[in-house]
């Protein structure tokens, strides 16, 4: 049972940081387009920070459960 909870927040977790990845990406875009640095800036950290996030839910997936 605690191998399905720890797949279940993986999953969750993982759908998240694809969510905010694509929102950063949306964000990007809208900088971009209206050559605005700090919507560019913060745009490319959303991108980073939603790729750490499903990386990290990745790594705890490996995690072993006796």
């Amino acid at each position: 049972m605690l191998t399905t909870v720890l797949n279940l927040i993986v999953q969750f977790v993982t759908v998240g940081g694809g969510l905010w990845l694509v929102w950063g990406v949306i964000v990007l875009a809208g900088g971009l387009r209206n050559q605005e640095g700090p919507q560019i800036q913060s745009g490319i950290w959303q991108v980073v920070g939603g790729g750490l996030i499903i990386a990290a839910a990745q790594l705890f997936n490996t995690i072993a459960v006796p």
